[in-house]
């Protein structure tokens, strides 16, 4: 068709540009917008106000009880990335006797903790260290293998309470089995007719058999003979499988 027989297509004007538009016009990829999550890193500044928790280790070693305070940044507040991370720790105690190597430690695990990324692994190393001199039993049964070996588990509780570490606590079934088998060995103890103080419940022992040995796994005294083969009343560790 030509100019003559459309007028409409006639250009009365001088063309100063041009733009090729196609059928259809196809929308523009959507973007995904990253959020940028705040992170612990040695550079970040420490806040005014940090949360903190204090646990409490009385040991037979000394007559003084030491006191651990382990401090937590808030990171990422008021979203769905909200997390505690812990940032400095303090231990404190009237016994000056391990002065020295504990101020040493806390600073040591201070610079791990604003370091940033999985500061789990603190509390296992502390807790494979074992003192020469041997360890000592907690209330409840739970052989500690050193003083420093108590402090990694109270880090420990700490991560599990503020959902870093995940708590490995027996579920209902695990636990009904267990109490199936302690019922089955005090009735066979019963039968036996063994002596009271080898058989009956320990309170200072977590409520465990007396004559119960040390779990290898759980280091608590709550392994009983059954069947030919221990079996932890705690965790439910058995070489039976």
């Amino acid at each position: 068709m030509t100019t003559e027989q459309n007028p409409r297509l006639s250009i009365s004007q001088p063309i100063v540009g041009y733009k090729v538009v196609s059928a259809e016009v196809e929308p523009e990829p959507a973007t995904e917008v990253k959020q940028d999550l705040e992170q612990v890193h040695e550079n970040l500044t420490r806040p005014d106000f940090l949360m903190g928790s204090t646990y409490k280790i009385k040991t037979p070693m000394s007559e003084h009880a030491l006191y651990i305070t382990i401090n937590d940044i808030l990171l990422n507040q008021d979203t769905e990335h909200e997390q505690r991370h812990p940032y400095e720790i303090f231990i404190n105690s009237k016994n000056m006797d391990h002065f020295m190597w504990v101020v040493a430690l806390t600073r040591v695990i201070s610079a791990v903790f604003r370091k940033g990324g999985d500061v789990t692994f603190m509390a296992e190393e502390l807790k494979a260290v074992f003192d020469p001199k041997g360890g000592y039993f907690k209330k409840g049964g739970k052989f500690m293998p050193s003083l420093v070996a108590e402090i990694g588990e109270a880090i420990e509780n700490h991560l599990k309470m503020i959902g870093l570490l995940q708590d490995e606590s027996l579920d209902q079934h695990q636990q009904q089995i267990l109490d199936e088998k302690r019922a089955e060995f005090e009735r066979r103890a019963a039968e036996q007719k063994a002596p009271l103080d080898n058989s009956a419940v320990n309170d200072d022992n977590g409520g465990f058999p007396a004559d119960a040995q040390i779990c290898g796994k759980c280091n608590t005294k709550a392994a009983i003979l059954m069947d030919g083969c221990y079996t932890c009343l705690n965790c439910g560790d058995s070489k039976c499988g």
